[in-house]
């Protein structure tokens, strides 16, 4: 049966941004400030880059080999291996990446220096941050972890599939995004590496569950621009059903360019 999506419904997607710039989306009532330096042992501070805050009461941890979950929060760090972090009052796992390329939230690259604040054990460090608070965590000094995008296996629950354009043609750096809702309006929870140059991905998860799943080549939010790449799997009207610790093959995304006025699937 063909399923049809049309430009209206994207003009409808507006996802909340991600860095500063979604501070003030939020409606934050004596938010707490939070400074610092970041760095990577044996190696050095981190100069220019991105550091994350994950709710965790409600995010997955933050990992480097099982999933790339999408931070509630991130904010540059400077050339100076600076940081200042805006938050409302709760409880945060934080991660950090060294990048030159300005995003802030997408997942590491292979040459990307990646790393997560961690108590002596190794687990992920939570910080409490309450209201009217200034907090400076001083120098946190980590060890790198290497992401891995394309892991999968035993422990690993994941999606992968191709991308093609309308004419069949794989598409290269487009990531794929898992969402809870069908309305696709509140940040993804999950989000792949970007496709390689046979249109291949990999979107892994912290657990199973259904999710609905788009393409699209940004996390930055707001409404598609014309001439943009997305593809949603099934037009968004049906999720993707998957079990703990399973890895469906073959989910395959058709990416269409917002120039034209219908998407047919």
């Amino acid at each position: 049966m063909k399923r049809i999506v049309r430009l209206s419904l994207w003009i409808l997607i507006v996802l909340v941004g991600i860095g500063s710039a979604a501070i003030a989306q939020y409606h934050m009532f004596n938010p707490a400030t939070i400074t610092g330096e970041i760095g990577i042992k044996d190696v050095g501070p981190i100069m220019g880059g991105a550091i994350f805050f994950y709710n965790a009461d409600k995010d997955p941890m933050p990992t480097a080999t099982k999933y790339w979950a999408v931070p509630s929060f991130a904010f540059p760090v400077d050339n100076n291996a600076h940081f200042k972090a805006v938050l409302p009052e709760g409880n945060y796992y934080i991660a950090a990446v060294e990048r030159s390329s300005g995003e802030l939230a997408i997942p590491p690259a292979d040459n990307e220096q990646f790393v997560i604040v961690s108590d002596a054990k190794g687990n992920p460090k939570k910080l409490n941050a309450w209201k009217d608070a200034t907090i400076d965590l001083g120098s946190l000094v980590e060890r790198a972890q290497k992401y891995s995008p394309a892991l999968v296996g035993k422990g690993i629950t994941s999606v992968q599939g191709t991308l093609r354009d309308e004419g069949g043609v794989p598409v290269e750096g487009i990531m794929v995004l898992a969402f809870s809702s069908p309305n696709m309006f509140q940040l993804p929870l999950f989000v792949s590496s970007p496709s390689d140059k046979n249109g291949k991905y990999i979107l892994r998860f912290a657990r199973g569950g259904k999710y609905y799943i788009m393409a699209r080549r940004t996390l930055a939010g707001g409404a598609p621009t014309v001439g943009e790449p997305i593809g949603i799997y099934r037009s968004g009207e049906k999720p993707v059903a998957v079990r703990t610790g399973e890895n469906r093959k073959e989910i395959n995304l058709t990416v269409y360019g917002m120039d034209v006025k219908e998407f047919h699937h």
